[in-house]
């Protein structure tokens, strides 16, 4: 919790900076580059170790980057850096995308399910789960072969188990009391 309340002020502002420039999606994919690279072991040495200025420390990331940042998202790592912030990427990250998924009206909604879904099941999950949400969908699927059948599907604080898992364990539940 400590590291989301420190990361959204950062996220608000560069989520602010790029809708104002009109560029969530390209400040989303190098915000993403630069949370991947804090995640290598050597990176979050380095980010620890007190004796490189926070400026080394932006050099580096940036360095990393290979030339896939621009300007403002190079200064953005500055700022992040003489602040001692650049650990929190990763959060910065995750709550960039929250901001940019409620500007666009959009949710990822995370479905799990003991078998592969066909496209045809898919479309109609999205589309019953857009109506629910009242916003455009994007689903990400997952197979687990423990639930046995059905899908769990995943929206922000929804959750619906539709699992033959869930069902069986209600069941043993009713039988037994």
């Amino acid at each position: 919790m400590e590291l989301t309340t420190c990361a959204r002020p950062y996220a608000k502002a560069a989520f602010e900076y790029a809708r104002d420039s009109s560029r969530l999606s390209e400040w989303s994919d190098m915000l993403s580059l630069c949370a991947s690279v804090t995640a290598y072991q050597k990176v979050v040495d380095m980010l620890g170790n007190p004796q490189l200025s926070g400026a080394q420390q932006a050099d580096a990331i940036i360095g990393l980057c290979q030339g896939d940042l621009d300007k403002p998202v190079e200064n953005y790592l500055r700022v992040l850096s003489e602040h001692r912030r650049l650990k929190l990427l990763p959060e910065i990250v995750v709550l960039y995308a929250q901001l940019k998924a409620e500007q666009e009206r959009s949710q990822q909604v995370q479905v799990t399910s003991a078998y592969p879904l066909s496209q045809e099941q898919q479309d109609r999950l999205a589309e019953k789960m857009a109506v629910r949400l009242e916003r455009s969908v994007h689903l990400v699927t997952e197979i687990d072969s423990s639930i046995l059948g059905g899908v769990i599907v995943k929206a922000g604080d929804l959750v619906i188990d539709g699992s033959l898992r869930a069902r069986l364990s209600k069941l043993a539940d009713a039988m037994i009391s």
